[in-house]
């Protein structure tokens, strides 16, 4: 395990928090936009101490689950695809101090460290391209679906002050992810998502969490585009980690069909406009 604890006096550049939309598995290992776009933040980023990834591919109810053990397990949650990207490993640290810190945040009874979970394509697809080498603790953190919208922020606040102690908060996800309706629209730009996206990239901007959070029943557009919402979701967080004088800065903006990889980066916006 990491001795983090040790560099935090040391530490004096507050970092950004991340969404990143992941998309397809194939988007970590193939040549493209967002990829290299999130190769050359991992370059123009300060070098964290240490990771935390909240995952739409990792849900509990009632608890926040956090990966535990010396050297989490890379695990492959997809199928159909090319055996390269199978090979794939991410074999980051785990952080027995990120652990006890995210605890302390949160309080007694709301963590759970869990030895059976590893690093899902949601937290190593990202991170794999921004720093390759694996060498920084990681921790991957559950998306607790018994939590509404609103304790999701929340959580994000709780977790904020991580980001002046060397931990980049990273939400992995999708703003616009219907796996239902990706094959009928592939291809294309259709209205309701580019409608959807642009009210999200807006509210995010602006900081206003109602229009994130509250969705009228009969809005069509937010119903397509969130759908079983553990890919939106880890979003919130993200937005509830926003500190006094963040701004966003939005890249990756982009649609296909009924998935988009639209990005946010909360926090010092210069370090994005250096990259992508």
């Amino acid at each position: 395990m990491d001795d983090v604890s040790c560099h935090i006096a040391d530490m004096t550049t507050r970092l950004p928090a991340l969404f990143l939309g992941h998309g397809s598995p194939m988007t970590t290992i193939t040549d493209g936009p967002e990829r290299r776009n999130w190769i050359a933040l991992g370059e123009a980023l300060p070098r964290p101490k240490a990771i935390l990834v909240i995952s739409a591919h990792w849900e509990t109810s009632g608890k926040v689950h956090v990966t535990a053990g010396d050297a989490p397990r890379t695990i492959h949650d997809f199928s159909g695809f090319p055996d390269e990207l199978y090979a794939v490993q991410y074999p980051a640290p785990g952080s027995t101090w990120l652990i006890d810190r995210v605890t302390a945040l949160l309080g007694d009874g709301r963590v759970v460290p869990d030895e059976s979970w590893g690093f899902d394509h949601g937290a190593w697809g990202v991170v794999l391209p921004m720093f390759p080498d694996a060498a920084i603790p990681m921790v991957e953190m559950s998306l607790d679906r018994a939590l509404s919208p609103e304790q999701l922020l929340e959580l994000g606040r709780d977790l904020a002050p991580l980001r002046d102690e060397g931990v980049l908060l990273v939400g992995s996800g999708n703003i616009v992810h219907n796996l239902r309706l990706w094959r009928q629209f592939a291809g294309t730009r259709p209205d309701w998502a580019v409608d959807f996206q642009a009210r999200i990239n807006a509210a995010v901007e602006a900081g206003d969490v109602g229009a994130l959070t509250r969705f009228a029943r009969e809005d069509q557009a937010a119903s397509a585009a969130i759908n079983s919402a553990e890919h939106y979701l880890p979003l919130l967080p993200i937005v509830g980690a926003r500190l006094e004088g963040d701004k966003v800065g939005v890249f990756n903006d982009t649609i296909d069909g009924a998935l988009s990889m639209t990005s946010f980066l909360i926090g010092d916006t210069a370090l994005l406009e250096s990259a992508v």
